[in-house]
């Protein structure tokens, strides 16, 4: 059979782009070097994974944990079922801080940053890579996560810049920072059923709804985290966050105005109001 072949049988159960990157994946190659090796025939163990990772595609396993693999700001990350996988969505909270820094002081500042929730470690990971002198600090509650963002920051060569903490939010974290940043968790445990079932049977649920006690309607962990977070920024230090589909109001409401100022908050590439940017006074 050639790889044209296999592609075509994998084709029938699952996207054709989904069957291309997992031959890609089995063969340590781009899809581009599919295409120009078509009619190469593919060999009896390569069919035979190929056809097992279409049968898990099939049961909406998703595809980043087929391969171990998701790009994140031109990052490739390695993303296991301990992890969520990182969104594009979440390119935008980078975007907003690496803004932030080039209007307020030179990139070149030596910037104490916290990434909360840090998952795969790709928050932490971009800016230490587009800030070379900042200095990072990632936790996690999930032990299992943190070995995978560690893994991931020595793939990108700055796993000596970043402090890596297993910590409920800031609770064993130490220290002041100039810029806290975090994609928390932020499902209502109601709105369970209406994920994707890729999402709700194969990402952890202690990335997407937190702990019940402490996150019961969706907005749970921002109330925890908003006043841990101004307790630890420097004056004119920023926090920025990602919220949920329907949040932004809710999330505003959270932000004393005699704590904070300067908030704002910003649209994914959806138009859906997904960032919010708050300074402490």
């Amino acid at each position: 059979m050639t790889l044209h072949n296999a592609i075509d049988e994998s084709a029938q159960s699952i996207t054709r782009r989904d069957a291309e990157t997992l031959l890609a994946h089995i063969l340590g190659r781009d899809r581009t070097w599919l295409v120009a090796h078509s009619n190469d025939p593919l060999s009896a163990e390569h069919l035979v994974g190929l056809r097992t990772l279409t049968v898990r595609r099939v049961a909406q396993e998703p595809l980043q944990h087929l391969t171990g693999e998701q790009e994140f700001f031109g990052l490739n990350l390695h993303v296991t079922k301990d992890t969520l996988i990182p969104r594009p969505e979440t390119e935008r909270l980078v975007e907003a801080v690496l803004q932030f820094v080039t209007e307020k002081c030179a990139p070149t500042h030596a910037f104490r940053i916290l990434d909360i929730g840090t998952g795969t470690g790709a928050i932490a990971i971009a800016l230490a890579t587009h800030l070379p002198t900042a200095h990072l600090t990632a936790a996690d509650l999930s032990a299992k996560a943190l070995a995978i963002a560690r893994e991931n920051a020595a793939r990108h060569h700055v796993a000596e810049r970043i402090r890596f903490f297993e910590s409920d939010l800031l609770a064993s974290v130490k220290g002041t920072f100039d810029i806290i940043v975090s994609n928390p968790p932020y499902v209502a445990p109601a709105d369970e059923p209406t994920l994707a079932a890729e999402v709700r049977d194969h990402e952890p649920h202690l990335a997407l709804f937190g702990r019940p006690e402490q996150n019961p309607d969706g907005l749970g962990i921002y109330r925890l985290l908003i006043p841990q977070a101004h307790a630890a920024l420097v004056p004119g230090g920023l926090l920025a966050l990602e919220i949920g589909f329907g949040q932004a109001d809710s999330v505003r409401e959270l932000f004393n105005t005699s704590l904070w100022h300067n908030l704002c908050i910003l649209d994914d590439y959806a138009g859906i109001p997904r960032i919010v940017l708050a300074e402490r006074h």
